[in-house]
């Protein structure tokens, strides 16, 4: 392996790996619904995530045109409303938008400003361009440049979406490293060349024992000192 000095701009997948995606959800949900339980809350989450997840595959597959997050969350918080019995429109709209309010995690914002210090540093998330910009705001992350897949219309893993970041770093693939907390994303990033960090978080898709990742951190204090260290 390479060492860290090869490395010329880092890449960040933002939902899960930066804000608690499912946290955030779980608090929009049980806003919406306050009676609901933990299970009850648990399940609805379910619902939604499961929508999301099979919409952006079938997308990625060809087989539904493209449609960006915000109209795949909206989508979602109307199967979430049916399933819970919710008719008020304004609660409605605003749990479509809950995944534009997600939490950091503890580490992510002054994680990304000493990083920043040494590398370039770019968002790479699924999230629509109009979604990805609120969740950046509101989550506090700051970014040299922020891409949306909605550019390439159409989600990670599909490598239309890593080549967005491989254009704007304007350096070969194997100078670019991808971080993520989704070993999923990191595959995807690998096929186009990327290196890869895997960063552990308590949701996302942990690696396999055939995942050959460049670096596997349980934080991004970890994962700075290990870029930064000459």
């Amino acid at each position: 392996m390479a060492g860290s000095h090869a490395i010329e701009v880092v890449v960040f997948d933002v939902l899960g790996t930066l804000v608690d995606e499912p946290g955030g959800l779980r608090t929009a949900i049980r806003r919406a619904v306050p009676a609901a339980d933990d299970a009850s809350v648990g399940e609805l989450l379910a619902v939604w995530q499961q929508h999301v997840e099979r919409e952006q595959r079938c997308i990625t597959q060809g087989h539904r045109a493209y449609a960006n997050t915000q109209i795949i969350d909206a989508e979602a918080a109307q199967r979430v409303a049916d399933e819970a019995g919710i008719t008020d429109r304004a609660t409605i709209a605003a749990l479509s938008t809950a995944g534009q309010r997600l939490p950091a995690w503890a580490d992510s914002v002054a994680g990304l400003e000493r990083l920043g210090q040494h590398f370039p540093v770019v968002g790479l998330s699924n999230a629509g361009r109009a979604a990805l910009l609120r969740l950046n705001a509101g989550a506090g992350l700051r970014w040299h440049q922020a891409l949306s897949a909605e550019s390439a219309r159409t989600y990670k893993p599909a490598p239309e979406v890593y080549q967005l970041a491989i254009a704007a770093a304007g350096c070969p693939p194997e100078r670019i490293l991808m971080v993520a907390a989704h070993a999923w994303d990191l595959r995807g990033a690998q096929a186009k060349g990327l290196r890869t960090a895997y960063v552990q978080r308590p949701v996302g898709d942990p690696p396999t024992r055939s995942d050959a990742f460049d670096w596997r951190v349980d934080g991004l204090d970890e994962l700075v000192t290990a870029l930064t260290a000459r």
